[in-house]
């Protein structure tokens, strides 16, 4: 629908969302500009020895490497197998963390006791226990979404909690006198008046999740991006190193994208 056959909308809030939208636009047009030239000028200063292409590739070389990849049949099955595990981690991070943030809200005594506990293991390089599952766990793709989950689940559990006691205490006050349950006064306004910041620990989560699983690749794993990595790390084929990372990069992004998309729609129903 046009501008024009839009019903009930004054010539000056036409002119504002014409405004909005080529604000939009520009910005968008400006951070392809930006990338292209990026990659113009690495492209340029390999080519003329600005720098050293062996060491810092170049985008050609990186296209190339990403085409032979996919004409041997193994560009998917890696790309696939780090989103799957990535995928993985950020869904049991997220879900047992949430799980974990109602747990603390209902019992005070649970939140103060674990507190502490939560704060230090915060605070602790979670990426020193990858050892440790591996252990326990075993050499395998388990492993490696057990790494991106603990990763995760903490940042998860303290913003959703964070969230949950910050909710307005006068609303909690107000549904108590109607005689509201605790499960109710969970899912009619703990939750609802939270869902922002549970979106928030979601964006936040997908980095930490992706965090998780390169390193778990690093440490253990014979397909994925992070092991593209590491074997082109160790056979001087940086190449190899930087299209993989180039490829992490845009999985990442269409990851962090979906889950704004997610937060849009929330919002918008909310």
């Amino acid at each position: 629908m046009s501008d024009k056959n839009k019903p009930n909308i004054s010539p000056e809030h036409l002119k504002y969302l014409r405004k909005v939208k080529r604000k939009k636009q520009i910005i968008f047009v400006t951070q392809i500009a930006i990338l292209v030239l990026f990659f113009a000028f690495w492209e340029l200063a390999a080519k003329v020895g600005l720098i050293d292409p062996f060491i810092s590739s170049q985008p050609s070389r990186i296209i190339k490497t990403i085409l032979d990849l996919y004409r041997n049949g193994e560009l998917f099955n890696h790309v696939i197998v780090t989103c799957m595990e990535t995928a993985l981690g950020f869904l049991f991070g997220t879900l047992i963390g949430i799980l974990i943030a109602v747990i603390l809200w209902w019992s005070e005594f649970l939140e103060k006791v674990l507190e502490p506990y939560l704060v230090v293991l915060n605070s602790l390089p979670k990426i020193a226990l990858g050892p440790i599952f591996i252990v326990w766990i075993g050499a395998g793709p388990m492993a490696i979404v057990v790494i991106a989950m603990t990763i995760s689940i903490v940042v998860t559990i303290l913003e959703v909690l964070n969230g949950f006691l910050g909710v307005d205490n006068d609303k909690i006050k107000l549904v108590k006198t109607f005689g509201a349950s605790k499960i109710q006064i969970l899912t009619k306004v703990v939750l609802p008046s939270s869902l922002p910041v549970m979106v928030n620990a979601l964006k936040v989560s997908v980095g930490l999740s992706w965090v998780g699983v390169i390193v778990g690749e690093f440490l253990v794993s014979k397909a994925g991006l992070g092991y593209l990595i590491v074997y082109g790390g160790q056979v001087f084929q940086l190449d190899l190193v930087m299209a993989s990372v180039i490829i992490l990069a845009a999985a990442a992004f269409l990851m962090y994208r979906m889950v704004a998309w997610f937060e849009r729609l929330v919002v918008k129903r909310k």
